[in-house]
This record gives C-alpha cells, structure tokens and sequence, in this order.
C-alpha cells in the first residue's frame, strides 16, 4: 500500500484539526442550563446541564442571587456540585449554569502586601487587586529532569535549624507538631528572619483569630510588604479551604517563573487533606485509611511537587508545610503520606514545650535530606557530633538524674554531661532573636573547640 505525499497527510491533519480549532476561537455562545435535583450536606446534585470536573457553575438561589460551585464528580447524567461560598437560599429547581471557564488565580506583582482568601478576592479592605495574568489553580507539572538541583543553603534565622538542620534554597520541609508545642512562632521566626525576594503564607483551615493575629503581629508592616497572605479560616466550605492551598501555590510558581527566591508557608497540610477527605466522602468515594479516601494520598503529592526549584532560568520556592499529629503521633496517615513526599521533617516535642525550651525542636527525630548537599565537611561533622551527644545524654539522662551514674564509667557520657548544659542553650532562642547561617555555624563550631 502506497503512503500519501507529505504534503496530502498536512493537508488532511489540517483539515481534521479544523473542527476543534473552531470550537477553540468561537466557543458556543447557548449555554444548556441545567436544575438543581438534590441536595445532601454540602454536595448540590444538578441535571440537565453538562460541565468538566474542575469546571465553574452558577446556581441560582430563591432570592436571585448566584452561588458560585465547583464540578467534583458526576454520575450518569447528574453533577456533583461543591459550593464556594453560603449556601443560604437554595432550593428545589435552582437554576446551574455553567460557566464554561475553570477556575483560575490571578498573579502579579500588585499581590504584594495584600491578603486575599481562597477565591482570590482581597479581605485587607485595601481596594481592588491588581494583577498581572490569570493561571490555572492547578498548575502544570515540571519535567524533574529540568529542575535545578537543590545547591545552596538558605538561612532560616533559626540558630538549631541553620546549625543542625540546613535548609537548602529549594527544599520541601514538613513541621511536625501537636496543639500548642509552639508551631505558629516558630512559623513567624522563619516568616520574618528568612532571607527570601517574596513570601507567601497560606493559612488554610485554621481559627480566624490566628489569620490577623499573623497579620498583625508576626508579619507586622515592614513583613508584610514582600508577602502575600492566602487566608481560608475553618469556617469556609471544604472546597474553599482547598481552593486557598492551590492560590497560595500558584502564586508561589507565578514569583518562582519571574526568577524570584520564594519562601512558602502553608499552615496547614492536615486542614488541606481534611478538606479534600470532606469533598470526597460527600461524593461516596470509600474510605481507605483512618477515614481517608484514596484521592487524598493523591492529590498531597501533586500539591508539594509543585514546590522546589523551578528550570534554568527562574527561581526557587523553598516551602514549610506543617503537619498536625493526632495525639501526638506522628505516624498518623497524613504525617506518614507527608514525610514519604517532603525532603525532610521537623519534629515539634512536647515534652521541651511543657519545659521552657524553645523553639521545641526534636533533633534525634528531625532530618534534613539536603542538608549534606549545601553544607561543608566540617559544618557537618560538627552538627553530627552535636547530635551524638545530644542523643547519648538523652538514653541516659533517667541514671544521670536519679544518681546512678558514676562518673568516669564512660567517657563518652562523661563527655555527654559536660557539654549538655551548652548544648541546651545553644539550642534555644528567643522569638524575636534572629541568629543568621554564619553565626551559627560558628557557635556551633566554637561549642566543641571550647570543649576540646
């Protein structure tokens, strides 16, 4: 069988992509508008119009005012809608009418010292946004072997992480903690002392209380004015709450594209897994773990990868996600899917909470998988013997405490008793004390030269 000349099979591909090419630049202009059927919980059910999951649609309510919902499923002929906003005023019958549009975040440089929620509408009172460009909420995917590799460290302003926990500019962290072991301080200490071009905080699913006081206090003017703050309290409707984690994101990317240092807060992975579990039960996807569904362990990954470095060229988003630990277990579902997809964790304990030291950070139960990568041989063998002492003197400390120790048993536990009073100072710091990557490194050297 004889191939057509290349010239006829362009000629036909042409002629076949018309069609689609059409619908691209003359979208139809009828919108088949559909009803609402059903409504159970925080899921609308509507028939007779058809819209893509991910796409936007309008239900009017009885006092003729429009709900804005989000397609999350469909079965047979009917949508499963998920409501943005009130739901106050719906009815049998409401009018649906799809949008035809996803739903997209509005980037720019005027973003800059605003705080906005989940939809991107400005809370600050401060006027209209101004913004650059629209992009679609859930990003696109990099090539990983287009990334730039993680190189360099970042200083964090926190002397035990910059000392013993080196982040690398690129890096995806996870902070691990219960209630109250002091995660929003710590979170505030790398907000203000970080040295990064913009900062973007998403604050999803916590108590509205804490979103001015973050404002306010943590942030205050001089921060806020290179931040961006994304705030979506627990009050908001699950697809909010999920909505607020991809806008902080996407803004993230939109500064990384521009060739900026970007440092990412999201507070907190949990609210995040726990609004995407909300949406899926509601639409009868089952159970797998502890009450998560499937499509939770799923879309954890998609949101962290859209962190890190981005190509040759652009710039970095250096992301802390934090994790709440149900009871102080950090082997929960969340917490353990997290570590598996993050570049290292710090733990939070309580047990140096509730004993004055802070920031409470776990040292034997946190770890940096870069901080090899960016840091020198002598940095490094520094932070590992501070840790080996750190950790001998711990498995010891109830013999030690009680007496039943005799000193010149052991040396290196000796050596352990020593230097622990030095360590432990060393490791904490005050919250509005900033201690930069050079001074920490060289008190953390200047620890052992002193005992030597």
């Amino acid at each position: 069988m004889s191939k057509a000349p290349a010239c006829q099979r362009s000629r036909q591909w042409i002629e076949r992509l018309k069609p689609y090419q059409q619908r691209l630049s003359n979208p139809p202009s009828l919108v088949v508008e559909g009803k609402l059927s059903r409504m159970v919980g925080l899921t609308l059910e509507a028939v007779g119009c058809q819209a893509p999951v991910g796409g936007r649609c309008w239900v009017e309510t009885a006092y003729r005012e429009r709900i804005e919902a989000e397609v999350v499923g469909f079965a047979g002929e009917q949508l499963f809608l998920m409501p943005v906003g009130d739901i106050y005023g719906l009815e049998p019958n409401c009018r649906v009418i799809p949008s035809g549009q996803p739903s997209v975040a509005q980037v720019g440089a005027g973003l800059l010292g605003r705080v906005l929620d989940g939809a991107g509408h400005p809370l600050d009172g401060k006027g209209p946004l101004q913004f650059d460009t629209v992009q679609p909420l859930q990003g696109k995917p990099l090539n990983p072997l287009l990334r730039q590799p993680v190189a360099d460290p970042l200083d964090v302003g926190v002397r035990a992480i910059n000392a013993l926990l080196t982040v690398g500019r690129g890096q995806r962290l996870g902070l691990f903690a219960g209630t109250g072991v002091g995660k929003s301080v710590l979170l505030g200490m790398m907000t203000r002392f970080t040295a990064a071009d913009v900062v973007v905080v998403g604050l999803i699913g916590e108590r509205g209380r804490e979103v001015n006081d973050f404002v306010q206090k943590i942030l205050g003017p001089d921060g806020l004015a290179k931040a961006v703050v994304v705030a979506t309290p627990a009050d908001q409707p699950p697809l909010m709450r999920l909505h607020g984690a991809l806008m902080a994101t996407s803004i993230a990317e939109y500064f990384r594209d521009q060739g900026k240092d970007v440092l990412l807060l999201m507070d907190s992975l949990t609210r995040y897994a726990q609004a995407q579990r909300e949406i899926a039960l509601a639409i009868d996807e089952p159970p797998a773990t502890k009450g998560y569904p499937p499509s939770v362990f799923a879309k954890l990954p998609r949101l962290v990868e859209r962190a890190g470095c981005g190509e040759v060229g652009t710039g970095s988003i250096t992301a802390f996600y934090t994790v709440l630990v149900e009871g102080d277990d950090t082997n929960d579902p969340i917490a353990d899917a997290a570590r598996g997809v993050l570049d290292g964790h710090i733990v939070l304990s309580r047990e140096l909470a509730e004993a004055g030291h802070y920031p409470a950070i776990d040292i034997e139960a946190s770890i940096s998988r870069v901080m090899a990568d960016v840091v020198s041989q002598s940095h490094l063998q520094a932070a590992r013997q501070l840790k080996k002492q750190f950790s001998l003197y711990q498995r010891n400390r109830d013999l030690i405490t009680l007496g039943a120790y005799q000193a010149g048993s052991d040396p290196k536990i000796d050596e352990a008793m020593a230097n622990h009073p030095k360590i432990s100072v060393f490791l904490q710091q005050q919250m509005n004390e900033a201690v930069s990557l050079e001074e920490s490194i060289s008190g953390l050297e200047q620890l052992f030269a002193d005992a030597s």
